[in-house]
Formats: C-alpha cells, structure tokens, sequence
C-alpha cells in the first residue's frame, strides 16, 4: 500500500512540475504533434509513406505498425480504461489552456501513448524514425494535463507489448502450422 501512495505522490509532483517548468513555446510544439498523432493520423501518413515508398520492406512495416496500434488501441481503450474509472489531473495544476481540450473518458492508461509506442515498436527501422514523435506525444499528454506520468508509462507498455505481439505473430503462426502438419 505504502508503494502505492508513494507511486501516487511522485504522478503528482511529476505532473505538476511538467505543468508549471515547460516553456510555453515547446508545450505548444508538443501540441502541434499531438495534434498530428490524434485519431493515429500521424502513424497511418507513416504508414502509407512507408508503404508506397519503402517497397518490400515498407509494406511490411507499414501493415506490422498499423496491426500493432489496432492491438494498443483495443487493450487499451476496448479493455483497461473500461476497468479503470481513474480521473485526469485536476485543471487548477496547469496555467495554460491546453487542459481545456482533453477527453472525459479514464485517465488510465494513455491511449495516445499506447498507438505511439505501438507503431513506433512494430517494426525496428521504422520504429528508430518515430521514437522522437511518439516521445513528443507521450510527454504532451502530461504537460497538457491528460494523463498521469503513469498512465503514459501504462500506454508505453502496452503498445510496445501489441508490437511485439504483432512482431512475433508470424512465427506463431509458422511453428504452429509446422507442428500442426507434422502430425498429420
């Protein structure tokens, strides 16, 4: 119990400090790129670039990012934030207007930072291309006053667990398959 309360406190410090140290100028840059990644805008551009651009290999990784934050988005919004009713940061901690624009739905976990994570872990190359957005997003949903450190850090871990599970799903699927016909 006690790491828990201890847990809570540091979300609270945390989020605060975000609010109140971040320049103005860089909170609105975040913005800009929340903004962008908003409804996984910004991961499906990625995606279609890398598709029509990356031959192959772009393709792959394309449909491998996009199966990943349809994976995130389903644990997270579909599942977790059904079972959690935990509520966002009160608005008197944040002096700007940012506060203003976020959803009434449970502050755990981030789903924006879930998709993030999720496309941006779904396949290396293209990951190591948006890991600095979905980095951006992850710290905007604090500084506006969305989430909780933590529910950022919950959102990471389950897009990075939906990429791997998409990563990993055709070997499944091949060693399955093979011990399936082997005892036929």
């Amino acid at each position: 119990m006690r790491v828990l309360t201890e847990l809570c406190e540091g979300d609270r410090i945390v989020t605060r400090q975000a609010a109140v140290r971040m320049p103005r100028q860089v909170g609105k840059a975040l913005t800009v790129v929340e903004k962008a990644a908003q409804k996984t805008k910004l991961w499906c551009c990625a995606a279609g670039t890398m598709a029509l651009f990356g031959g192959r290999r772009g393709r792959l990784a394309a449909v491998s990012g996009l199966g990943a934050v349809v994976v995130a988005q389903v644990v997270c919004s579909g599942l977790c934030k059904r079972l959690n009713d935990r509520p966002r940061p009160p608005e008197e901690w944040f002096p700007h207007d940012e506060v203003e624009d976020r959803p009434d739905s449970s502050s755990f976990p981030s789903g924006h930072t879930a998709a993030a994570a999720a496309f941006a872990g779904a396949w290396p190359v293209a990951g190591a291309l948006c890991a600095v957005p979905a980095a951006l997003v992850a710290v905007e949903r604090v500084w506006s006053g969305a989430h909780y450190p933590t529910d950022v850090a919950a959102g990471a871990a389950i897009g990075l667990a939906g990429a791997g599970l998409v990563r990993s799903t055709p070997r499944l699927l091949r060693r399955s398959l093979t011990g399936w016909c082997r005892t036929r």
